[in-house]
């Protein structure tokens, strides 16, 4: 009897365990935003190229982190609603701190940077960086 109850005892315990685990591993959408981008911060789309790298890092559980502009990621959330993925982060220079937005549209992200010491809002696109670039 005892041993029945111990191999039942292990038996539930293993199997929660290899769920918990499963579910874990699992990616969230969330996570589409992780890598590296090309930003386009022209003001206008007849101005000269002028593009900067983003690096995102999206975890399971929404949670930001990364460089925008040369600056680290201080803080970000990711998150879904309405049929949209989208993410907020702020970041700062000496100028004072920026909040970044943006959501994804098929393979670009549609966003916009306010500076509020510098008394400006850019909107700007990013799309994946392709390995060697």
């Amino acid at each position: 009897m005892k041993s029945s109850s111990l191999v039942l005892a292990l038996s539930t315990s293993f199997a929660l365990t290899a769920c918990a685990t499963l579910g874990t591993d699992e990616a969230s959408p969330v996570q589409a935003l992780s890598g590296t981008w090309n930003v386009d911060l022209r003001p206008s789309l007849t101005d000269a190229p002028y593009d900067q790298p983003m690096d995102l890092r999206v975890e399971r559980t929404g949670e930001l982190s990364g460089t925008f502009y040369g600056s680290p990621i201080l803080a970000g959330r990711a998150g879904t609603g309405q049929g949209r993925l989208c993410a907020a982060w702020r970041t700062s220079d000496n100028s004072g701190a920026y909040q970044h937005s943006g959501c994804l549209e098929g393979d670009t992200i549609v966003g916009q940077s306010w500076s509020e010491g510098r008394n400006f809002v850019l909107p700007w696109t990013a799309t994946r960086s392709i390995s060697g670039e």
